[in-house]
């Protein structure tokens, strides 16, 4: 049978190409198994399907079960029993295994509950797919679309010709086209033209991925900008705080200077011990010996340092756009040769 359905579809394929030599033969192709799990809805289906069968799967275990423990009563209590009661017992355990047996199958066998309810679940997406597939057919010339996860055997097939991905945009955009408002479909609509336009002219596609990620980059640096400002604005909150909390201790005077240790006189005498000075309460506390030439050397050096630091970035990223401009010029250049 497939070697007649290929001896057809080579037939074709020379009767299309004899009849309009002026035309390429269009063929493409999708996976509808990749598809069936890229779509949301059956995802959801399947994952309920499993949990059925999950329940149905403890329920034969249970029976196992329960049939094994009778076979290990009836064991050792073999001795004790009269050969009617025996044949009642082992007639009763063959009587749960068969009925196991119908269970199981019922539910997992080849013409089983799942399979039935497999299949009744991707009915529906199968039918969308199939849909999809004609309108894109029409729409792009296609003379041949097939399946790569049927009974045909494709021993090669080109990436380019997988035109997978784009059913499963429509698919997706029919259910979000319920949910949008106008101006959303109008701009829906608008982004739809872009994809379409990217997958009929791969360089289109490449000149999109480098605007792509020139649009990361730039939001890249803006949000390391942020950050960067962020903790700048934090480092002087938290030296703000600081420099009020050293002002409010030195003015209700919990802060005191260091003891002064009078020199030893000469004449032999002890000197007086060291008193420590604390600020009363209505009299200034004692400014502290700071180096305030000092402290403005470490703030103009920070500065410099930041001015520094934004001018390499900034020199960064100007090189970075013009790297960028140089190899959007080439593959335009490339592209239009």
């Amino acid at each position: 049978m497939r070697r007649q359905f290929l001896f057809i579809f080579l037939a074709l394929i020379v009767a299309n190409t004899s009849q309009a030599q002026t035309r390429t033969t269009r063929i493409g192709y999708i996976d509808m198994e990749y598809i069936l799990e890229n779509v949301s809805d059956y995802k959801e289906a399947k994952a309920q399907l499993e949990l059925k069968a999950q329940k149905w799967k403890q329920e034969i275990e249970t029976k196992k079960l329960d049939i094994n423990n009778l076979k290990e009563s009836l064991k050792a209590e073999r001795a004790l029993l009269t050969k009617e009661l025996i044949d009642e017992k082992e007639t009763e355990i063959k009587f749960l295994e068969t009925e196991m047996m119908d269970y199981q199958q019922k539910q997992f066998g080849v013409d089983g509950n799942l399979m039935h309810q497999k299949a009744g679940l991707a009915k529906p997406i199968q039918d969308q797919v199939f849909t999809a597939v004609q309108d894109i057919a029409e729409a792009k010339n296609y003379d041949f679309v097939f399946d790569k996860s049927s009974d045909l055997t494709m021993l090669f097939s080109n990436k380019k010709f997988d035109i997978s991905d784009q059913v499963i945009r429509i698919l997706n955009r029919t259910d979000k086209r319920e949910q949008l408002t106008k101006k959303q479909l109008k701009d829906q609509e608008a982004k739809e033209k872009l994809e379409n336009a990217i997958d009929e002219n791969p360089a289109m596609a490449d000149r999109q991925k480098a605007l792509d990620d020139k649009k990361a980059a730039r939001a890249k640096l803006i949000e390391d900008r942020r950050l960067e400002q962020e903790a700048k604005k934090k480092e002087y909150e938290d030296r703000r705080k600081a420099l009020a909390a050293e002002r409010d201790a030195k003015k209700n005077g919990t802060v005191s200077e260091p003891a002064k240790t009078e020199p030893a006189k000469t004449d032999g005498t002890t000197a007086k011990p060291a008193t420590t000075v604390t600020p009363t309460e209505g009299t200034a506390p004692a400014q502290p010996a700071v180096n305030k030439a000092e402290e403005r050397q470490k703030l103009y050096e920070q500065r410099k340092k930041e001015l520094e630091d934004r001018r390499k970035k900034i020199l960064e990223e100007r090189e970075a756009a013009k790297k960028a401009k140089e190899a959007e010029t080439q593959k335009s250049n490339t592209t239009n040769n």
